[in-house]
């Protein structure tokens, strides 16, 4: 008979974490000592069944905040949307 487990933050944070950093779902199970299908289920219910696309890698994960404006943040806030293309606009001062 199945036992019902109860998941907690800090075992959601790490499936999250290293779905993103790309390990399967048998080496986080291994981690978390828990059968592979209740850890797959619950990355399903937590929406990270699939790595994202160019997910970041552990280094980009410890680096500092990028600061505003940077391309690549502005590309990855902008993408898909009628601002994609378009520079990072300059704040404008009234005087």
């Amino acid at each position: 008979m199945l036992r019902r487990h109860f998941w907690t933050d800090g075992q959601d944070m790490q499936i999250r974490r290293r779905r993103i950093e790309g390990a399967s779902w048998e080496t986080i199970a291994a981690e978390l000592s828990l059968p592979m299908l209740a850890v797959t289920e619950r990355g399903y219910r937590l929406g990270v069944a699939r790595p994202p696309a160019g997910s970041a890698s552990p280094a980009d994960l410890l680096r500092e905040p990028l600061p505003s404006g940077h391309p690549a943040s502005w590309d990855a806030i902008t993408s898909g949307t009628v601002l994609e293309g378009r520079p990072y606009p300059l704040p404008y001062f009234r005087r």
